[in-house]
């Protein structure tokens, strides 16, 4: 579809003459466009996204999360630093001050100010890139740890709830829509032999053994801003799943995606594993942010948590297989399998390593 971009970046605040807008393909779910604006002061950048209403059904609650989030860091970081243009995002308002402008066919824009000069990293490389990625996680819980976390919309209700995955996994099971149960075994005895253990963080916080907080959800490399020579994380971005809950969840992801040495999909089982000393350097760096902030059974839970969002993720991937791949995109008939396969190796692998880890 194609969309009268001019137009639509002229209801934002935004000031200078357009001299071009470009398509950014980086994202898998908004579609988002780039802009330049001519000002008396230079070339003014913004980044303009179409909402994915499929993704995210209340893009007004998840524009209130994000607006929320955003200043509260701004005010944080005034007490910090001269220029905070680059340490944090900036949602640009519409004219009739808003945060989203809706066009004729229904869909939600937003613009942020374009943050330049800055390097992303999809793999982390070494173990000083992996302390970096847990400061940055750190920083973003601290710089929230006082911002109550049950004020803000729950946008993905549920969005870690162990049992409810599993009763979405049981569906899948009884069903068998599509034959392939008979394959898959192995993953499911291992999964259902692991159940109780993996409700421990959303048992947790609903018990109130740790407390309701700010979590973003996504806390990959990919999603942290670095300084063009990558020596200093400046800022933690994609906020679309920022929403109460327990920061045990971003501590958990992190692990996940950070300490596995091989792809998500990797079909080579015995590249999978959970490697040491990412896992030591990451966690140094997140508890030299997050110590002042942290609860002992937070602090007790962490390397768990690791371990409990990678469970969560392999029940999802094996669900979306068994149920005829209706939720993730696949790029072959088992893509989806590849991705549980991948998940309950790692787990594996944290187990036998458990006490190191520890």
């Amino acid at each position: 579809m194609e969309y009268d971009l001019k137009r639509i970046a002229g209801h934002f605040r935004i000031e200078g003459e357009l001299v071009g807008i470009k398509t950014n393909n980086q994202g898998h779910i908004n579609n988002t466009f780039v802009s330049e604006f001519e000002t008396p002061s230079g070339i003014a950048k913004y980044t303009h996204q179409r909402i994915n209403t499929n993704v995210f059904h209340s893009p007004q609650e998840v524009m209130e999360n994000i607006w929320a989030v955003t200043e509260h860091i701004k005010g944080v970081l005034r007490n910090r630093y001269d220029d905070i243009s680059m340490r944090c995002l900036t949602v640009v308002r519409t004219l009739d001050d808003k945060l989203l402008f809706e066009d004729s066919d229904g869909g939600f824009w937003r613009t942020y100010h374009y943050i330049d000069n800055v390097t992303t990293f999809d793999t982390i490389a070494d173990q000083t890139q992996a302390r970096l990625l847990g400061e940055a996680i750190g920083d973003f819980q601290l710089e929230l740890s006082d911002l109550d976390g049950s004020a803000l919309h729950q946008t993905i209700p549920h969005f870690h709830d162990m049992e409810m995955r599993y009763r979405q996994l049981d569906k899948s099971i009884a069903e068998d829509c599509c034959g392939r149960l008979s394959s898959v075994r192995e993953e499911v005895d291992f999964l259902q032999t692991n159940r109780a253990r993996g409700r421990i963080l959303w048992d947790c916080m609903e018990n109130g053994e740790v407390p309701m907080r700010v979590t973003h959800n996504d806390t990959k490399m990919n999603n942290v801003l670095f300084s063009q020579d990558g020596s200093e994380a400046l800022c933690v971005i994609d906020l679309d799943t920022v929403m109460p809950g327990t920061i045990l969840f971003d501590t958990g992801d992190m692990i996940r995606t950070a300490t596995n040495t091989a792809c998500e999909d990797e079909t080579d089982l015995d590249k999978v594993t959970c490697n040491v000393d990412l896992h030591k350097a990451l966690l140094a760096g997140y508890r030299s942010r997050a110590a002042s902030f942290l609860t002992p059974r937070e602090n007790e839970l962490i390397v768990e948590s690791g371990r409990c969002i990678t469970q969560i993720m392999a029940v999802r991937f094996l669900t979306d297989y068994i149920a005829g791949d209706k939720y993730y995109q696949i790029t072959h008939p088992s893509h989806n399998l590849d991705r549980s396969r991948t998940q309950i190796r790692l787990m594996q692998d944290m187990d036998r390593k458990w006490d190191v880890l520890c």
